[in-house]
Order: C-alpha cells, then structure tokens, then sequence
C-alpha cells in the first residue's frame, strides 16, 4: 500500500510540473491510472485531496487556478517548486572538497565524490579545488575495519548492536551489547561511544579491538543518547591527556617511545633502565600494561596496585 501511494504521488507531482496550463481534476483523473481505478466520483476526491495536501506537506507549491468557465484547475509552476541557487565561498569550498576526499577509503566515498561534482558544475570555485594539483593538504582517515560500516549504519539509525571485543588486558574477547552513539577517529584509530548495556555505564570502544561481526539486535535504545557525545575527551582522558597529576616509573632502555615522549623528564639509572615522570590520568594503568615487562610502576602505590591487578588477570587467562 505505502508503495502503491508513493507512486501515485509521484505520478500527481509530475503531472502538476509538467503542464503548462492549470489542469481539471477531470484531466488528472484521466493521465493517472490509480485515479482511474477509484471505484466512484467520490473517492476519487477523496483521494486527491488528500493527495494534494501531502504533496503540499512535502513542499510542493500547488496553485488553485479558476479559468473563466468557472472550472478549477491545477499546476505546480517550475520556478515556484525550484530551489534556490548554492553559494559558496572560497573557504567553504574548500572545506566541503577536504571532507570529500576524507571519505575516498569508506563506504560514502562514491556518495561525496558526486555531491562534489555537482557543487564544481553549480560553480565551485576552482581556486578551492582541494583535488588540485598544487594542494597541500592530503587528509586521510582509514577506515579499514569491517566493523567500521556496520557500526556508522547502527549509529545512523539508532540500532543496538551486539559484537566480540578484546581489551587490551584481556586474554579473551566478550561480548558487548551496545548502544552505539558516535564514532571518531583520533590519532589514526576509530572509536565507538555508546551505552553498555551489562554494564550500565556509558563506553568507549576501539574498533580495532572488535573481533568477529557486529550484530544488529532490534528493539529501541534504553538510554538517552547525549546531545554532544565526547569520543576524542573521553580516550584523550584515558590515555592520561587530561592529567593533573604525575606518575614515577622504570622503563627499559630503547622501549617504550610513546611514554617517552609524554614524559616530563627522563633520568639514566644504568643497567638498561631509566626512570620517567608521566603524566597520571583514568586509564594510564590500562596503558602501561600494554608495554608489559618494559615498564615498572615505582609510584603511586593506587597505579602500581592496578597494574598488578591487571597482569595477573592476564595471567590467569
């Protein structure tokens, strides 16, 4: 039924925009065939006037024009239903090509090369033409991930997902029920944010750590979906960004760089170790497991207490 109503509507609008002279109900129950098949004079109407007030609900201008035999016609006049022309500047042209060719590795490559091919024919500046030869900027975001496409479809239609993720102190993967909210890409890795269902709490995922296929689970979300959904604070904070406190540790010689270059100092205490003062913030000590046995917490007593903890979850497997 929505089909066969669409059509109509369809059939209807192109009908009204094609004429050049107002149009009888008489005439339009002639040119379309659903019309023809109303079984009286009665529904027909009935069907056309709530035909008209929906095309109008969907922004159509439609004209009501009486000729002079009295009889009432209608069309929809080309420059009244015609959207108004695109401006753009230099710089917003610039902007919309940049994030066009961001996306060339994903599934809306196709869909942002033509919209920007019908910008440059709506008159793009061609001094903004971020494709041209001379430019600078090469931005790219990879999106190499299989669960990168499911996951922007869930988030686009709020559906809850299901899907096997691995932390970085697990042995194992467990399975996730999801909410998801937003997906960013932060220093070269995606991440999902979105309400954890066994959890209760709001997460952050990183794509790379999902295992398997992200499952899509019908139902509504059970939790309100935040008007501004922080992804890149919230994994800054966790990579100990947002810190206000420090943190001593032991690190072998030539390992470890990404602390290195965190550090607020860095002192030889021979014998293939030195000592680091890095910044301490939620999440560090998820961090420091992953150099494992490069990295020796000397202080405070709370972060070393949980690094062990979680060495020796990974441990037991």
């Amino acid at each position: 039924m929505a089909i066969a109503k669409a059509e109509r509507l369809m059939n209807l609008a192109l009908c009204l925009l094609g004429t050049r002279r107002p149009l009888s109900k008489r005439e339009l129950r002639e040119s379309i065939e659903a019309y023809l098949e109303a079984g009286s004079d009665d529904s027909f109407n009935r069907m056309f006037e709530r035909d008209k007030d929906d095309l109008r609900e969907l922004g159509l201008v439609i004209e009501t024009v009486e000729n002079l035999d009295g009889e009432v016609g209608y069309l929809a006049r080309r420059d009244s239903n015609r959207l108004p022309p695109i401006t753009i500047d230099a710089e917003e042209a610039a902007a919309l090509g940049l994030a066009a060719k961001v996306w060339q590795q994903a599934r809306l490559a196709g869909a942002a090369s033509g919209a920007l091919q019908k910008l440059r024919a709506a008159g793009l500046p061609e001094g903004a033409d971020p494709y041209g030869a001379h430019s600078a900027l090469e931005p790219r975001i990879p999106a190499h991930e299989a669960a990168f496409e499911p996951l922007m479809l869930a988030c686009r239609d709020r559906r809850p997902v299901v899907f096997d993720y691995r932390k970085a102190t697990a042995a194992r993967p467990e399975q996730r029920h999801v909410e998801p909210w937003a997906l960013e890409c932060w220093r070269g890795h995606w991440y999902l944010a979105g309400w954890d269902r066994d959890r209760g709490a709001e997460r952050v995922f990183r794509l790379s750590r999902i295992t398997g296929k992200v499952r899509a689970r019908a139902g509504k979300y059970t939790a309100d979906v935040p008007d501004v959904v922080t992804v890149r604070e919230t994994v800054a904070s966790w990579a100990g960004e947002s810190a206000d406190r420090s943190a001593r540790i032991r690190l072998r010689a030539g390992a470890g760089y990404p602390l290195r270059a965190k550090a607020a100092s860095v002192r030889e205490l021979g014998d293939g170790w030195d000592e680091l003062e890095i910044p301490y913030g939620h999440g560090l000590d998820a961090w420091l497991v992953e150099f494992g046995p490069d990295v020796v917490v000397l202080e405070p007593a709370e972060l070393r207490a949980d690094v062990v903890d979680r060495l020796r979850a990974v441990a037991k497997g």
